[in-house]
C-alpha cells in the first residue's frame, strides 16, 4: 500500500482536493446519463455508485481526519447507503494508507518532543495498522510488548472546516432541513474534536477498563500516560485477530455466542449502568483472542447518555408502550421525534414510519434471549430501511426528526446490531448485564 508523506492540511489545500473530487463525480454524471440511454437503469445506476464511491474514498483517504472519519460512520448505515459506498467506506475502518517513516518520526518529534527511539527500547516505524484518525506502531520498553498510536498531523486543527464543506453533501444526503441540522452537525464537530484529544480517550479508556473488568470473556490494555500524550496513546499490544477476520473464518458455534454474550454484557453494562457508552462500535475496535475472548480498544469516542433522553429512548422500546398509541405518542415528543409544529400528514407519517422501525428493532429487548444469526430479523431491518431510502413521501417532509442524541445512541445499536450478525451468535442472554 502507498504511504503518504504529506497530508493536506491548510483550508485551501483540503478544499481544493474536495472541489476535484466534486469534479470527478460530474464527469461520473455525464457517463451516467449517456449509459442510460444504451443499458438498463439499474445497471447504469450501478456503475455510477461504483465509480463516484472509489473517486469520494480515494479523496478521503488522502484527507484523512474527520472526512474519513464521516466516511467509516457513513459505512455502518447499511440500510441507507448504496453497496458500493458501503463496500468502499467501510476501508476507513482500519485499511487506511499510512504515513511514510519519515513523517511518522517527524509527527512523533512534534507532539512528544523527541524520537520514538529516546522514548522506547524498540520502535516500528512501519504502521501494524492505519485508519482515519491515527495509525498504530509496534514497540518495547522494559520488556513490554506496546501499541502506540500516533494521530495524523492537522487532523485536529481542520475538524471544523472539514465539516463545513461536507455539510451540503451530507445534507443532501440525508435530506436534512432547518436547525436541526444544525445541532445533529454540532454534535459530531464536538465528538470528533473529543476523539482527537488522546489524554481525554487515555483517561476514558481507564475509566471503562476499572468499571467493565468484571464482565467475563472480556480483555482491555493497560494504558500508560507517561507514554502519551495530546496525539500519542500509548497501551498494551493485544494480541489476537480482528473481530471481522474471525467471523470471516470461524466455524465454532460455541465461540460465536461467548463472544457476542461478551459484546452484548459490555454494551448493555455501559448503556444502563454507567449511562455513557463506547459509541464507535466496527470491527476495527475489537480483536478476538486465541483463547476465544473479546478484546475491546479504542476509547476515543464515548457518549454520555442524559437521564431525560435515556428514560423515553428505552421506555419507547417496551412492548407495551408500541401497544398504548397514547403513550407513544408522548415518547415521540420527549425525544423530539414528532413536533408540535408538525402537520396532520406528518404526525401519521412519523408516527407509523417509527412505530414499525420500533416494532422490528426492539424484538431482542421483548424477550430473555435471541438468536442475533436470525437472518429474517435483520432482513426486516433491511428491507425497512431500503423500502423508506426511496420513499418519495418521506423526502418531501423534513428528515431531521429526533434528539442530538440520536445520533450516537442509533450507530451504538446499529453497529452493535451488525457485529452481534455477523458473529452469527445464538442464544444471548439479553438482560444478563443485571448480574454482573
Amino acid at each position: 500500500m502507498k504511504k503518504a508523506s504529506s497530508i493536506p492540511i491548510s483550508k485551501i489545500q483540503r478544499a481544493s482536493k474536495l472541489v476535484k473530487t466534486g469534479a470527478k463525480v460530474g464527469v461520473n454524471y455525464l457517463k451516467y446519463y449517456g449509459e442510460k440511454m444504451v443499458n438498463s437503469e439499474e445497471d447504469a445506476r450501478e456503475n455510477l455508485n461504483k465509480n463516484n464511491a472509489e473517486d469520494i474514498y480515494d479523496s478521503l483517504k488522502d484527507m484523512k481526519g474527520s472526512p474519513l472519519k464521516v466516511a467509516q460512520m457513513l459505512s455502518m448505515e447499511k440500510s441507507i447507503l448504496p453497496r458500493a459506498y458501503v463496500e468502499k467506506f467501510s476501508l476507513a475502518q482500519f485499511s487506511v494508507p499510512p504515513l511514510s517513516e519519515a513523517l511518522v518520526l517527524k509527527t512523533f518529534k512534534k507532539s512528544f518532543g523527541k524520537f520514538p527511539s529516546e522514548t522506547f527500547d524498540k520502535f516500528d516505524t512501519k504502521a501494524y495498522n492505519a485508519a482515519s484518525i491515527g495509525q498504530v506502531h509496534k514497540a518495547e520498553k522494559n520488556g513490554k510488548k506496546l501499541a502506540v498510536k500516533i494521530q495524523y498531523p492537522g487532523v485536529s486543527e481542520s475538524i471544523k472546516s472539514d465539516l463545513a464543506l461536507l455539510k451540503p453533501f451530507v445534507i443532501r444526503m440525508f435530506n436534512m432541513k432547518g436547525k436541526t441540522s444544525d445541532e445533529y452537525f454540532f454534535e459530531v464537530q464536538d465528538k470528533l474534536l473529543e476523539e482527537t484529544d488522546y489524554v481525554l480517550e487515555v483517561a476514558q479508556g481507564k475509566a471503562v477498563v476499572e468499571a467493565c473488568k468484571n464482565i467475563p470473556n472480556l480483555l482491555f490494555p493497560n494504558y500508560y500516560e507517561e507514554l502519551s500524550s495530546k496525539q500519542i496513546i500509548t497501551m498494551d499490544w493485544m494480541n489476537g485477530i480482528h473481530l471481522s477476520e474471525f467471523t470471516n473464518t470461524n466455524t465454532n458455534q460455541d465461540v460465536a455466542n461467548k463472544l457476542g454474550q461478551a459484546l452484548w454484557d459490555f454494551y448493555m453494562f455501559q448503556i444502563h449502568n454507567l449511562k455513557k457508552v463506547h459509541a464507535d462500535p466496527h470491527p476495527g475496535n475489537f480483536l478476538v483472542s486465541e483463547k476465544g475472548e473479546l478484546i475491546a480498544l479504542d476509547f476515543g469516542c464515548m457518549k454520555t447518555i442524559p437521564l431525560d433522553f435515556y428514560n423515553p429512548y428505552f421506555e419507547l422500546a417496551k412492548a407495551e408502550t408500541l401497544l398504548d398509541k397514547t403513550l407513544f405518542e408522548e415518547k415521540m415528543f420527549e425525544l423530539e421525534i414528532l413536533r408540535k409544529d408538525d402537520s396532520k400528514e406528518e404526525l401519521e407519517f412519523f408516527s407509523e414510519m417509527f412505530h414499525e422501525m420500533l416494532g422490528i428493532f426492539s424484538k431482542p429487548f421483548h424477550v430473555e434471549t435471541f438468536d442475533f444469526s436470525d437472518e429474517t430479523f435483520f432482513g426486516k431491518i433491511a428491507e425497512f430501511g431500503e423500502r423508506y431510502s426511496k420513499n418519495t413521501e418521506l423526502r418531501s417532509y423534513n428528515a431531521s426528526r429526533g434528539s442530538k442524541h440520536f445520533i450516537y445512541m442509533n450507530r451504538t445499536f446499529f453497529g452493535l446490531y451488525n457485529l452481534m450478525f455477523d458473529l452469527k451468535a445464538k442464544d444471548i442472554r439479553i438482560n444478563n448485564f443485571i448480574n454482573l
